[in-house]
């Protein structure tokens, strides 16, 4: 991984922003969605694909490409707008969000768009989907460089399917995976904490044999530093706690399970898309 430069700093800020544009463009188009989870979360896709993944846009299928797993795939609208950002297809195509007939699907469809790595829907099968892939790797080439990154949100884990996933990715210390938890304590139902309590997560990861960092999920320079500690562990699996702040960017959204599954009307996708653009001129205007 290359080093982390100011101004490279300044263009994954950007990035992050034009993300978060487009995921409230993609919403006001389809009419419904998922909002706070994937604004929560522009900041870790910004920097995984323009500083991190080993991926090519103009050669998807590249053997050594690092792989993406999004578990909890009803925050696709994010990855679709990083993958298009990435230059895997037009912007304009995001506009056909959860249309007839498109391959942006409401939640990721591997056989629509086989940019994917996974499909994904039903929570807590990503992580079984990514340490399947991951002992697969090791048997073909025990040399290889490739990283399996999974994705999932913090109330997916209350799935039990996860837990037989981490059990077994500790014992085969898939050092080549690396999760990342998006920690940002709400669900479509309430707050984490109300529904079932996770705390101690770190401690409970622990116990299964990763390697545990909890981070800022919004701080950049935090996510890139964690990542290149996970790729310096290499006897047991690696999980990034990643504490981010659902809706990030759009004040009126932020810190609200509410906005979880949707926005609440069109007059407040305007709101939030006039927020984004105006942030996005300011950082234009403090860098250049």
């Amino acid at each position: 991984m290359e080093h982390l430069t100011e101004e490279k700093l300044e263009f994954l800020k950007a990035k992050a922003n034009n993300i978060r544009e487009s995921i409230i463009e993609m919403l006001l188009a389809a009419g419904s969605g998922h909002t706070a989870g994937p604004l929560g979360m522009s900041d870790i896709f910004s920097t995984l694909f323009f500083h991190i993944l080993k991926h090519d846009p103009k050669n998807p299928e590249w053997k050594d490409r690092d792989r993406l797993v999004l578990s909890n795939g009803h925050i696709c609208p994010v990855y679709y707008a990083a993958l298009a950002h990435s230059g895997y297809f037009p912007l304009e195509e995001l506009k056909t969000l959860r249309k007839f007939g498109s391959r942006l699907q409401g939640h990721p469809h591997r056989e629509f768009l086989p940019i994917l790595e996974n499909s994904s829907g039903p929570l807590g099968s990503g992580l079984s989907q990514a340490v399947g892939m991951a002992i697969a790797e090791r048997m073909d080439d025990k040399a290889s460089a490739k990283k399996f990154f999974c994705l999932t949100g913090d109330g997916e884990l209350d799935e039990g399917q996860n837990w037989e996933a981490l059990m077994l990715a500790g014992k085969e210390k898939l050092h080549n995976l690396i999760m990342i938890v998006d920690r940002n304590n709400i669900q479509i139902d309430g707050f984490t904490d109300d529904i079932m309590p996770l705390s101690p997560l770190d401690k409970r990861l622990e116990s299964f044999g990763f390697e545990v960092q909890t981070i800022d999920g919004n701080d950049m320079k935090a996510i890139v530093e964690a990542v290149e500690k996970a790729y310096q562990v290499t006897d047991k699996p690696s999980v990034i706690i990643a504490k981010t702040v659902p809706g990030k960017g759009v004040k009126e959204f932020e810190g609200k399970y509410e906005f979880h599954g949707y926005m609440h009307n069109k007059e407040e996708g305007v709101m939030a898309l006039k927020e984004l653009r105006t942030l996005g001129g300011k950082i234009k205007a403090e860098h250049q």
